[in-house]
């Protein structure tokens, strides 16, 4: 199995992805393509005085950069000899198993959408992060940014991505799928939510997927669904105030035990559930978002990855790679297409 990073993608780049990715050759016998500018590549070991490329790592030079305020529109042919652009041909004809960038995710989406492709019969690929949950699972966000405006069956495809996503990658053998609505009752939202709520009951009426109804945003950290679906806008909202949320009583916390000797003292004897917490909100630790609906493994790391980050996007990426969906999702959207038509007399 090889996995292909992008070296120039991100703030933090070409440093972060390219010791992330010794660190996953050391941890996890990755195997890995490094694309980017070579010279720049091999002065990230020189100045980490690391005399040769480690076992397991290679570079794809790529002379080019994708700029985060290029057009993501015109990256496939402005852009060609990106790192990103060159890395998705080379997933695209075979020559690794899965894709990692913390570029632009714009024009990542746009670019595993017309070199990789979409699987069969997906109208829109879709960002679909694991999110921790109070049941001590993770829930499955479709879309968290990748479609701001949807149609009812965009979601409907959503939820059948999602749930094999959950199933295939985490053994949830039946997920629970809940469309993000502003209440419970089968009546509440807007047009979309109204006709995607109708859509989704008849599939899971045809038992094609879970559906348990509309699902609240304050209910979606404590495991009510294993899959949350929405468009595009109102997921990345859900999930930068789950993310914002977090943050803050991470701070508060950390106020909280400095306030006098006594909590200090209880911060003692509390620590290691603490840094528990910590590691289990910290997105490094997850690496980053892939976009479901694409033929083969694509992931969006975060802008900001730091070195655990790009190592635990390559952990993740390999997993991708082995419990890859693709063909499930076509035979799952080959039945609900044939749901949709009337019977015949």
């Amino acid at each position: 199995m090889k996995i292909i990073l992008d070296a120039m993608g991100g703030d933090n780049a070409p440093e972060a992805p390219v010791l992330g990715a010794i660190a996953a050759a050391g941890d996890f016998g990755s195997q890995i393509t490094l694309v980017g500018r070579g010279e720049e590549i091999l002065a990230v070991l020189k100045k980490n005085n690391i005399a040769d490329l480690p076992k397991g790592l290679e570079i794809a030079n790529a002379d080019d950069v994708v700029d985060m305020h290029d057009d993501p529109a015109a990256v496939i042919h402005k852009r060609k000899n990106s790192s990103m652009v060159i890395g998705l041909k080379m997933l695209a004809e075979d020559a690794g198993d899965a894709f990692i960038s913390a570029g632009s995710t714009g024009a990542l989406l746009t670019g595993a959408t017309l070199l990789v492709k979409r699987v069969k019969g997906i109208r829109r690929a879709a960002m679909g992060p694991a999110m921790p949950n109070k049941a001590g699972g993770k829930t499955v966000i479709v879309d968290c940014g990748a479609n701001a405006e949807c149609t009812a069956e965009f979601l409907l495809q959503f939820a059948l991505v999602g749930s094999l996503f959950a199933k295939k990658s985490f053994g949830v053998e039946n997920p629970k799928v809940g469309l993000l609505n502003i209440g419970t009752e089968d009546s509440k939202g807007t047009p979309l939510q109204k006709e995607a709520y109708v859509l989704l009951k008849d599939a899971a009426d045809q038992g094609l997927i879970n559906f348990v109804g509309n699902v609240e945003a304050r209910d979606v950290p404590l495991g009510a669904v294993d899959v949350v679906v929405c468009d595009g806008f109102s997921g990345n909202v859900l999930l930068k105030t789950i993310e914002g949320t977090a943050m803050f009583m991470g701070s508060v916390m950390k106020k909280m035990f400095k306030k006098n000797i006594f909590t200090m003292i209880g911060y003692l004897f509390s620590k290691s559930g603490v840094k528990d917490l910590v590691k289990l909100l910290d997105y490094r630790e997850i690496g980053g978002t892939q976009f479901l609906g694409i033929r083969k493994p694509v992931i969006k790391a975060h802008g900001s990855s730091d070195v655990l980050a790009f190592r635990n996007a390559i952990r993740q990426a390999e997993d991708a790679a082995r419990c890859n969906i693709a063909q499930e999702l076509e035979e799952g959207l080959k039945a609900l297409s044939a749901a949709k038509e009337p019977a015949n007399d």
